[in-house]
């Protein structure tokens, strides 16, 4: 099977589920596609979106001592969670990054999914995900996280695509290469800084105090009217971005 990386989904954590998935539902015109009762193993409880082909994820812990407890007592309740890829093979992935010093935090298999998490503290920013669904070759083929007939749910009128991740760090360049060794996609140079560019979505790269996944921007059909629906559910308004689960979503025409 040919080599390829395409980002499959991104996951941000939030201290409860609601109002934060409803808000996110109502302010971006998405639809929840799925609830996963898998996560509850890890204490979590969880909602997903699609946007195009992309899944957005909330996650939210239901009991104390959970990963994205500590994830969130860490960060103060700010950043994204995962960046989740698909790709041809994991587990060669997954060794590519051990040989790298990032350790395998968890592998995950429900036939015909099977995914490899890669240690946050050694990814640096956030977890990353490798996993490949069989006959998901297609962006609109199965893909069981976001459950049996996610494709239905996807909505374009509002919301037309998750375009750009950004990411912070102390040294953006760093953090930018450590991510592309990992993913396999070579760090380039973007308007502001270093950027990782993937099929369907970039990576983007930028000054801050800690390794964060900060921000997340979407092409919308009418920036202003997504901006006031914002506001309206008391959403912090920065121009043409707003705060909500912890980053700030960005909206592009």
């Amino acid at each position: 099977m040919a080599e390829y990386m395409r980002l499959r989904q991104i996951c941000l954590v939030a201290p409860h589920l609601e109002p934060v998935i409803s808000d996110i539902a109502g302010i971006m015109g998405l639809s929840i596609c799925y609830r996963d009762g898998n996560v509850a193993k890890y204490g979590l409880e969880n909602a997903l979106l699609p946007v195009d082909t992309i899944l957005l994820e909330v996650v939210a812990p239901t009991k104390e001592g959970t990963a994205a407890g500590r994830f969130l007592e860490k960060t103060g309740n700010r950043g994204g969670y995962m960046a989740i890829f698909c790709c041809e093979d994991p587990d060669a992935r997954g060794k590519k990054a051990n040989a790298m010093g990032v350790r395998t935090a968890n592998v995950i298999t429900h036939a015909p999914y099977h995914g490899v998490q890669l240690h946050p503290r050694d990814c640096r920013a956030a977890f990353i995900e490798f996993n490949h669904t069989d006959g998901s070759d297609d962006v609109l083929g199965p893909y069981p996280p976001a459950g049996p007939d996610w494709q239905k749910f996807i909505r374009k009128d509002t919301t037309a695509a998750l375009t750009e991740v950004e990411m912070q760090g102390p040294d953006p360049q760093a953090l930018a290469e450590h991510w592309g060794k990992i993913i396999g996609v070579a760090a380039s140079k973007g308007p502001d800084g270093p950027v990782l560019k993937l099929p369907n979505a970039t990576f983007r790269f930028v000054k801050g105090p800690v390794d964060l996944m900060t921000g997340l921007t979407f092409r919308v059909a009418d920036v202003a009217k997504v901006r006031e629906a914002a506001r309206a559910k008391g959403c912090k308004i920065d121009g043409d971005a707003f705060d909500l689960c912890g980053v700030k979503f960005r909206l592009a025409a």
